[in-house]
């Protein structure tokens, strides 16, 4: 049983699995305000986040050492605003 128990764990070691038995990623999955990768993502729209949005997209992407541009925004209760990433100036990876 030991022998089973340690492929288990050099498993997990190899797939990124710790302790708490969560996957690690290099991206934001789904969640309450955004979600993307290093090439941009999606913020939900709501009238509350009027004014930062643009901030938001910045501190997402400042991440990566890249500044943010703003690609389009619904302001409609429940949709999204869009940005990518971009290495330098209208260079868009």
């Amino acid at each position: 049983m030991g022998g089973k128990s340690l492929i288990v764990g050099a498993l997990a070691v190899l797939l990124g699995i710790g302790a708490t038995g969560a996957v690690l990623a290099s991206f934001t999955g789904p969640g309450p305000w955004i979600t993307g990768n290093n090439t941009g993502g999606i913020i939900h729209y709501s009238p509350d986040i009027e004014g930062v949005y643009e901030q938001m997209a910045q501190d997402y992407c400042a991440r990566w050492r890249r500044l943010s541009h703003i690609t389009s925004v619904h302001r409609v209760y429940g949709d999204y605003i869009s940005f990518v990433c971009i290495d330098k100036p209208w260079m868009i990876h």
